[in-house]
């Protein structure tokens, strides 16, 4: 097997073909399309790169990384431990931090390499990074190699030059040509006393002038004024007695721009006084880009294990939204064949499958829009602790008689605006999973109280400072670890086995939280138990007064009231238009928002309207309703929608007389919400 891969592989001549199915490791590694990205582009590299699999095995490296092995070529799919026995004490911690997601930078690393038959000693940096799986779980370590042997020759030899303190010219320039990288010395005049060829010869590339020993540079940095200003800020530096390292970018925007890595260092004479500065320039532009090729490798490499996530999850919601659809239109055919023959019997039976398939199909879209917080919530002023009181039995029979639930309310607890239904369900899904951390019984302790959080705390709580409600539930159970606390609301994730938890619940009561202008915090201690905290903003409202509006109405049906209908789905439009009728309404319909404004500006009665929010033909629902109650200020107005878009129509957007359903919807429900609004219209 050999120990090259081809596949855009750059860094040598004998680039091979690889069988990603005949690797020494086998069926340890799988080379799923994202690995496979990581693994051409480490091959493309101009830099020796090797990818490192688990701890410690090496199971690629590209023809540039040969010269590091030496005559340890066959190293391919043995351990790191035995290939390099005699530095692993080293190696040994940097794995276990790359396996830990963490980078190691090591630099001017020697090693004895074998430069065309010749032994020498040379130097490298060294980049170990890790290397992530489709999970986004870290499975290998990625070393990426720059050799930098030049950069520390030239820093021994002025070093060396430092140390003799002579301001001889000859000796000077001796050392200064004998290195390859960007050397010039100036006395405090800011002359130069000292500059080897080849930064004479970069000089004449950016600023198009030849210095020599003797020129001036301020006289020579006359001609060029765009470049003046920066390369004698840093000779000040130098020649004020200050030793540093910097980088930066000289050159012609127009033609080429160049990075550099600038050190520079004092000079002084026997008696220790400073003569002037030299200053050592490396062009660090290609390492740079390898750097940068680097971190795009691993973006890209992050973006193939999202769309990989977003398959899965699009192949997971098709799968259940085909059975779901499947169910109905299982049950709608079967009724129509048993009309057709004049048998009514178990109608009712296969309605309520499909109905049931429906609400199903509702639930599985609820969840996943409060996942992305883009779910339409019904948000009104809410005491959280008759909420609570009202679940209490509920949340009891749920989690068993084995768990002592235990309520602590604060009696003068503020008002907060929210969505109670939905608050209910983020409350009863926290006490499951409290329940779930109890397997042996426990308790469970649901408490609220007023907190007034400071800038500064706020800030941490990524909250707006002020006043907030508490609601905190807390378990005597297993607790969790701090890295299963970082990674409790990512979606999909999910400590309990297969099977057992989908790892959308708690990403959920987070979208649903954060959603409605809060935050939730966890504090958990292994083996002594979990504290969710659900902070929700204080509301100076009445939540008596709210409630009020909000009872339930018998559907009696209309009395003759008109009611437009604006839906852009004809046959959902044709089904509200029929409960509509049924119910002793005038119902007129328009299929877009420009047709639903006519027959608002024209002379007719309207009582009512109901809109979808998304409508094409350039209006929105909302745009809609405002249009019309700019001409009939009373118009009461009833939004239909699947989602809450940028249009949204709840919270501060919404105004006194307009409420809003989420598709799907029961049409009994429509119709009690119907005659609700009218009535309040006449009272």
């Amino acid at each position: 097997m050999s120990a090259f891969v081809g596949g855009g592989g750059k860094m040598g001549a004998q680039v091979r073909s690889f069988d990603w199915a005949a690797t020494p490791l086998g069926p340890a590694v799988d080379w799923s399309p994202a690995l496979r990205i990581t693994v051409d582009q480490m091959l493309a590299s101009q830099f020796p790169a090797c990818l490192f699999w688990g701890p410690d095995l090496i199971a690629i490296y590209n023809d540039g990384y040969h010269l590091i092995l030496g005559t340890k070529g066959d190293a391919l799919g043995r351990p790191l431990r035995e290939t390099w026995r005699e530095v692993w004490p080293q190696l040994e911690p940097i794995a276990t931090r790359a396996l830990a997601g963490e980078s190691t930078f090591i630099e001017d690393y020697m090693i004895t390499i074998d430069r065309n038959g010749r032994m020498e000693d040379a130097y490298f940096t060294f980049n170990y990074g890790p290397v992530f799986d489709e999970r986004g779980d870290v499975v290998g370590m990625l070393d990426t190699v720059i050799e930098t042997t030049a950069k520390v020759q030239a820093d021994a030899q002025l070093r060396a030059l430092n140390l003799k303190r002579t301001a001889e010219r000859d000796v000077l320039a001796n050392i200064v040509e004998s290195t390859s990288a960007f050397i010039q010395v100036l006395d405090m005049d800011y002359r130069f006393l000292a500059i080897n060829r080849a930064n004479v010869d970069e000089y004449e590339r950016i600023y198009g002038r030849r210095p020599a020993v003797g020129d001036s540079l301020i006289d020579m940095l006359d001609g060029v004024p765009e470049h003046r200003e920066s390369a004698l800020a840093v000779w000040r530096r130098a020649l004020g007695g200050e030793s540093f390292s910097a980088q930066m970018e000289f050159g012609d925007p127009a033609i080429a721009r160049r990075h550099y890595e600038l050190r520079a260092e004092a000079l002084r004479d026997p008696e220790g006084r400073q003569i002037g500065a030299f200053l050592t320039s490396f062009d660090i532009t290609d390492r740079l880009r390898g750097q940068r090729a680097l971190v795009q490798m691993q973006d890209e490499l992050r973006q193939a294990q999202k769309m990989e996530a977003v398959g899965q999850l699009t192949g997971g919601i098709a799968h259940d939204f085909n059975n779901l659809l499947a169910a109905i239109s299982g049950s709608v055919q079967l009724m129509q064949m048993r009309l057709k023959r004049g048998d009514v019997q178990d109608l009712d039976r296969y309605l309520e499958l499909a109905k049931t398939s429906v609400r199903r199909a509702a639930s599985l879209t609820q969840r996943l829009l409060a996942f992305s917080r883009r779910q339409t919530l019904d948000s009104r002023p809410t005491d959280v602790n008759r909420l609570v009181a009202g679940m209490a039995d509920l949340i009891a029979r749920t989690v068993g008689p084995a768990i002592d639930i235990r309520v602590a309310p604060q009696s003068d607890l503020w008002v907060t605006r929210i969505d109670p239904s939905q608050l209910e369900n983020a409350l009863l899904n926290l006490c499951i999973n409290a329940r779930d951390a109890m397997p042996d019984g426990g308790s469970l302790t649901l408490a609220t109280c007023n907190e007034t959080l400071p800038a500064h705390t706020a800030a941490d709580h990524e909250l707006h400072a002020g006043d907030h409600v508490c609601l905190s539930v807390s378990d005597t159970g297993t607790g969790m670890p701090p890295e299963v606390v970082q990674r409790v609301f990512d979606p999909f994730y999910t400590t309990k086995p297969i099977g057992q938890g989908t790892g959308l619940g708690l990403s959920m009561v987070y979208g649903f939280v954060r959603q409605s202008g809060g935050e939730i915090r966890v504090d958990s201690t292994v083996g002594r138990g979990t504290t969710m905290r659900l902070y929700l903003p204080r509301h100076d409202g009445n939540a008596e007064a709210e409630a009020a509006k909000h009872v339930a109405a018998t559907p009696f049906g209309g009395a003759g009231e008109t009611v437009l209908l604006i839906e852009d789905e004809s046959a959902l439009r044709q089904v509200i238009r029929d409960v509509l009728a049924d119910a002793g309404y005038a119902v007129l319909c328009a299929e877009d928002g420009p047709a639903g404004l006519r027959i608002l500006q024209a002379t007719g009665r309207v009582d009512l309207l109901i809109t979808d929010v998304g409508l094409p033909g350039g209006m929105n629902g909302r745009q809609v309703a405002d249009a019309g109650r700019a001409i009939r200020p009373e118009l009461k107005v009833l939004f239909i929608t699947g989602y809450a878009e940028s249009t949204a129509v709840r919270n501060a957007l919404i105004e006194e007389g307009m409420e809003v359903m989420t598709k799907p919807f029961e049409l009994d429900a429509m119709s009690v919400k119907v005659q609700a609004m009218l009535d309040s219209g006449r009272r």
